[in-house]
């Protein structure tokens, strides 16, 4: 991963994000692009006004007061940091900066305090995670700042390509032996004929052999890595049931390519995750179609 685009608009969830980020350890240089999107006054029709040029004036101290704020928490660490900043509607010019940008990774915190209505989860947060083409990363406090405990992550997995994409991507990172990284499979409660035993081997045995495969793919990153079989018709709901019990900082979810109409409904379990997960949620989606190997991906990046 090269190209991180991590929105900032001076709030404490915007803060704990780019702390968060802060804190994943990698090998290769990072570019670190800190956004900050100032919105007009809807009260203040004219730009030319000097009302309306004195409040995005003030905008702007605070968001340069915000970027050495941000900037600081990266010092020391192999990364470029740089602001960008642009007037709009936050959840537009965010896309469109990370798409120009060929961004690989979007981060921002759950909630802001932008002037935008908010959802359930935050607008913002929301559209970001919904349509952006690269991967998103939603931040929500966990105390894990605060605390002096490790890292425990939940990565959805199964035999899919996107679900390998998702390992894959986490381990651009170096996790640690002290993070705790669990592979969660779901299995229906009521087994169909797809889970009848193939060549001698049946489903449950299977899936134990991937998961095991994936051990050994990531374990010089994340040595801490276990696997579950978990019994629930749905994968979303299996996800954020382990999330909350195990008290997990971060939920890792694989994403297909989507139409304009999936952008708009958005994958099932990486919508209902984002929604109902307590912690940070990760929609890896830059190897998404077939698990693309590292390398692969990172050869692709050279010729971009």
């Amino acid at each position: 991963m090269r190209k991180i685009i991590l929105a900032s608009d001076g709030s404490n969830h915007a803060d704990e994000a780019a702390w968060f980020l802060s804190h994943l350890v990698h090998d290769e240089p990072l570019e670190i692009i800190v956004c900050t999107v100032l919105t007009r006054n809807p009260n203040l029709r004219d730009d030319t006004t000097s009302d309306a040029i004195n409040d995005l004036n003030r905008q702007t101290e605070h968001a340069s007061r915000a970027f050495d704020r941000v900037s600081g928490m990266f010092t020391g660490a192999n990364v470029t940091v740089r602001q960008l900043v642009r007037v709009g509607r936050p959840q537009d010019v965010l896309i469109e900066v990370a798409r120009n940008l060929r961004a690989d990774l979007i981060v921002a915190g759950a909630v802001g305090h932008s002037r935008i209505t908010r959802m359930l989860l935050g607008s913002t947060s929301d559209y970001l995670a919904t349509h952006a083409d690269c991967s998103v990363l939603i931040v929500r406090p966990t105390g894990l700042r605060s605390g002096d405990r490790p890292l425990r992550i939940a990565v959805g997995y199964d035999e899919t390509g996107p679900a390998q994409a998702a390992v894959e991507e986490l381990a651009d990172f170096r996790w640690g032996a002290n993070t705790t990284v669990n592979l969660l499979t779901a299995v229906p409660l009521h087994a169909d004929a797809s889970f009848l035993p193939v060549d001698g081997q049946t489903h449950t045995e299977r899936v134990k052999e991937a998961i095991e495969s994936v051990r050994e793919q990531i374990r010089c990153v994340a040595p801490n890595t276990n696997g579950y079989l978990l019994e629930n018709n749905h994968v979303g709901d299996a996800l954020v049931n382990f999330a909350e019990v195990h008290q997990c900082d971060l939920v890792v979810v694989g994403e297909t390519q989507r139409s304009t109409l999936g952008r708009f409904l958005m994958g099932s379990v990486s919508r209902f995750v984002l929604r109902h997960a307590p912690c940070s949620v990760w929609i890896t989606r830059n190897r998404m179609l077939h698990g693309i190997k590292k390398t692969e991906s990172h050869s692709e990046s050279t010729h971009r």
